[in-house]
């Protein structure tokens, strides 16, 4: 009766359980992101020259997927997408050249 009075109560929707629900390109993009990350831990144990690269690249891959798809980067204006992609780039670069 105190959750009445002073307006405590929530009212919970019918459709609680479908705003719950994962869209399919989220389960999608996480089970891509769960292939790369297999890939990588492979050839993580692979002895080959350019193995480094090859890491590094699966790394950008999975860091995209993550930003597009849960952080919504999508949604962001095109100077955010490029901004993001150009510092990624420039970040994988600099510590390939490490």
């Amino acid at each position: 009766m105190a959750y009445v009075r002073f307006d405590l109560a929530a009212v919970i929707p019918n459709n609680l359980f479908t705003v719950l629900k994962m869209e399919k390109t989220f389960n999608i993009t996480w089970l891509v992101l769960m292939v790369l990350t297999i890939a990588t831990a492979v050839f993580a144990t692979i002895e080959m020259k350019y193995v480094g690269l090859i890491i590094l690249g699966l790394a950008f891959l999975k860091f995209i997927g993550v930003a597009f798809f849960f952080m919504e980067l999508k949604k962001a204006n095109a100077f955010w997408k490029v901004l993001f992609v150009g510092f990624l780039g420039l970040l994988l670069g600099v510590v390939w050249v490490i």
